[in-house]
């Protein structure tokens, strides 16, 4: 910081001595590194190529083959969590991350707001002389604080970057993201057809903060935090790095796994021995249904077609986005700064088994609580990656990429929370090319980046005494030997209800599924392994080793006392009423005028779906004030995008009403001729006079011009949400992908002018919220 002012002040300047110096801020130390930080999203570790998986990734080979594989290296089993202790180097539960944010509730580990007592990494090194830098994935931002006019005191610039560009949630379209710059919500640059990708336009963005710092502070070092919005679903790609995979993956999940581990010990990342564990190795009971493996033997031949292009995308999508990160890793090289550059290159969790046992087209009928199906899923295989589909590949592409371990993301057995990391650092790692063996964590990466930093850690920060570091530094493992002991003892892991600890090479794991809702926690099973010798947590010595297990199960109690992760929490958020119903009672509620009237107006930010009037499975009416003209044409209001939403529209003369229910054709359409002058009210009223067989919300809908109904018509809603992250509701403009085939992108109103839009809620009576909390659990 600042020093004291050393100067001289006299009556006249004449006679006064200035200090410049008091007032500039602290400059890094001479020879200080740059550091970036590339976190992938759903990721197992049999995926990527550094690992033997299929997926070729030719930065991350560079930076491996100039640097250091880790193959113990750990995480939370959840992307928000994790994403946590990057930013703080606390344990998840300490941040207020035991979830995701949207599915916040009120208990200190759980309400995903990070403590003044848990500073973030980004303040230390801004103030000891760093730029920094996010770009990409958020999900760290607090759910009541999404909103244009919420508190912006958890968004990134107030977490001590002093950029941001990316998307606060969980996901987004690749081709229609939603966005936010600093601290507003902005339109993307240009379109899919003009060439725009998320993960290109996210390179091209850190590249132009990185060379502003050097053209103008050329000595001065620099922190990115690099967060594509790969591997999570949807899974989108340009079409030739999809192509490039075309038939890599026909030999199905079973054979994958069975191909990949022989590779994964020929590279010295398991020991010889490793053996595989089972494609479904939960009893029966313990888990929830949809994290089931279809075996791919019962498969029709179109399903294992489909289901191997589903790979090939996911495999395109990755690729392409390493492309991305490649680009900023020349320029580094070019400009000369790769060589002190500490790189970090890793994943946040195992690989996404939330694409069920069937996969997807559409990942939000799976969150919506509506069942794809084969017929609509083959009708758009060709379409896969493509603006056209929001798809997610089948469970059984997550154990693949998960071998040789149990389950994937969300579960605390290895295949939730080993993950890929790769650190590359030429002027301060003497080794090339070798694998590290020591057991390692999210929450060692802020303390490894101080150290590297030469950045001490502050027992208080702005008159607030401070947490210790959850973490180790991982410095030490940079010039040890590979399989020297790791200087980290202990790490507990907690997710949705699965539960585990690790101690010295040993390993407890509770047999209890997330979001099972089995509760009993007192009366679970727990596994034992030791896996110093048994990495993939296949022999359980529970039986052999009564004494060493209950000696772990009371340290994870320890280890919940003191990092808030009590009270555990395994809702059962779909088909269990009871479960839902408390959970509701528990979550963040959005507060709503007493009248049950929201209203919205032209020339303002999106408003993002979770804080909107919520139209999903209620009744509902709209009213929009708009002035007429003969050349009025556009959109009155959009909410959602192709794969569900609805909006309200003047197009050649008519005003339309659409609903598209699930990107499922056709749309509902109620249409009218349009006013050509004077102020109207345009008016839409939905009676949900029933439920269909999922639950979706059935019933007339009608039309108003004024005060006459000019048409009618019997639609479904949806029960969830139209998007499970972004594509919000937006007044006099469609903010991203098109609601409507009607129109295409954006659509502004013109021609007219729309003084507001009410949307009322307060007279539904059929009051149903499952869906919003199953959308929630999704946005991970």
């Amino acid at each position: 910081m600042a020093r004291e002012f050393r100067g001289k002040i006299e009556l006249d300047v004449r006679d006064s001595q200035g200090d410049w110096d008091a007032f500039l801020p602290d400059k890094a130390p001479e020879g200080a590194p740059n550091v970036l930080v590339v976190l992938y999203d759903d990721t197992g570790m049999a995926a990527w190529s550094p690992y033997g998986g299929r997926i070729e990734m030719p930065t991350m080979e560079r930076l491996a083959k100039n640097g250091l594989t880790y193959s113990q290296w750990h995480t939370t089993a959840l992307c928000s969590p994790t994403r946590s202790t990057f930013l703080t180097g606390r344990n998840h539960h300490l941040n207020g991350f035991a979830t995701i944010s949207e599915s916040s509730t009120g208990f200190p580990g759980y309400n995903s707001h990070i403590p003044p007592s848990n500073v973030p990494m980004a303040h230390l090194l801004r103030d000891a002389g760093w730029s920094t830098f996010w770009v990409g994935k958020n999900h760290n931002v607090p759910i009541d604080e999404w909103t244009a006019g919420s508190s912006k005191k958890n968004w990134p610039l107030a977490q001590g970057y002093d950029r941001f560009y990316g998307f606060i949630g969980g996901e987004t379209n690749n081709w229609y993201p939603s966005l936010a710059e600093d601290n507003r919500y902005i339109d993307q640059p240009y379109q899919p057809e003009d060439g725009y990708h998320l993960s290109k336009d996210l390179a091209d963005q850190a590249l132009k903060m990185i060379r502003d710092v050097k053209q103008t502070e050329p000595d001065k070092p620099w922190y990115l935090w690099f967060c594509p919005g790969a591997n999570h679903a949807p899974h989108h790609a340009p079409q030739e790095y999809i192509d490039k995979y075309k038939g890599k993956f026909d030999d199905g999940y079973e054979a994958y796994r069975e191909w990949v581990l022989p590779r994964m010990i020929e590279r010295g990342i398991l020991p010889a021995d490793t053996v595989l564990t089972e494609l479904n190795p939960m009893p029966d009971g313990t888990f929830s249904q949809t994290d089931e493996v279809l075996p791919w033997a019962s498969l029709s031949d179109e399903q294992k077609a489909m289901f191997s292009r589903m790979a090939e995308v996911y495999a395109g999508f990755s690729e392409y986005t390493d492309a991305q990160v490649g680009r900023i890793v020349d320029y580094l090289e070019e400009s000369g700064q790769l060589d002190n550059t500490l790189v970090i290159y890793c994943a946040d969790n195992g690989a996404s088994g939330e694409g069920s046992p069937n996969g997807s087209v559409n990942e939000g009928k799976i969150f919506g609580g509506y069942p794809d199906s084969l017929e609509e899923n083959l009708r758009l295989v060709d379409k896969l990656g493509s603006p056209d589909t929001y798809n997610h590949y089948p469970t059984g592409w997550a154990a693949a990429f998960s071998t040789p371990y149990k389950m994937f993301k969300r579960y605390t057995y290895q295949g939730g929370v080993a993950d890929p990391m790769v650190i590359s650092w030429p002027k301060g790692i003497a080794a090339r090319g070798e694998v590290r063996h020591q057991y390692h964590h999210s929450t060692d990466v802020v303390p490894t980046i101080l150290e590297a930093c030469g950045v001490g850690f502050p027992d208080t920060y702005n008159g607030v005494a401070q947490t210790p570091l959850s973490g180790v530094s991982m410095v030490p493992s940079f010039e040890a030997a590979p399989d020297a002991p790791s200087n980290k003892q202990t790490q507990y892991y907690e997710m949705l209800g699965s539960r585990g600890i690790w101690h010295e090479g040993w390993k407890a794991v509770a047999v209890h599924g997330p979001v099972s809702g089995m509760s009993g926690f007192d009366q679970d099973v727990w596994e034992l392994y030791h896996t110093e010798v048994d990495r993939s947590e296949s022999n359980d010595l529970a039986a052999e080793h009564p004494e060493k297990l209950e000696e772990l199960k009371a340290l994870w109690f320890e280890e919940a006392k003191a990092n808030n992760v009590l009270p555990l929490n395994d809702l059962q958020i779909i088909g269990n009423p009871k479960d839902f119903e408390t959970f509701v009672q528990m979550e963040f509620h959005q507060p709503a005028p007493p009248s049950g009237q929201f209203v919205y107006y032209p020339g303002t930010s999106e408003i993002p779906e979770r804080s909107a009037a919520n139209v999903h499975g209620v009744s509902y009416k709209i009213a929009a004030e708009v002035e007429f003209t003969p050349d009025t044409e556009g959109v009155i209001f959009a909410h959602g995008s192709r794969f569900g939403g609805h909006a309200l529209v003047v197009k050649d003369g008519q005003v339309h009403y659409v609903y598209n229910f699930l990107g499922i054709p056709p749309e509902d359409r109620v249409s009218a001729p349009a006013p050509t002058s004077g102020k109207h009210i345009i008016g839409v009223e939905f009676v949900k006079e029933g439920m269909g067989e999922y639950r979706e919300g059935v019933g007339p809908v009608k039309l108003y011009i004024d005060d006459q109904q000019v048409g009618e018509k019997q639609i479904r809603t949806v029960l969830g949400h139209f998007s499970l992250c972004g594509e919000g509701l937006t007044i006099g403009r469609d903010s991203a992908d098109p609601v409507s085939s009607l129109y295409g992108y954006g659509f502004d109103f013109t021609g007219g002018e729309i003084a507001r839009v009410v949307f009322d809620i307060a007279d539904d009576a059929y009051l149903d919220l499952e869906a919003h909390l199953a959308a929630a659990y999704a946005r991970d």
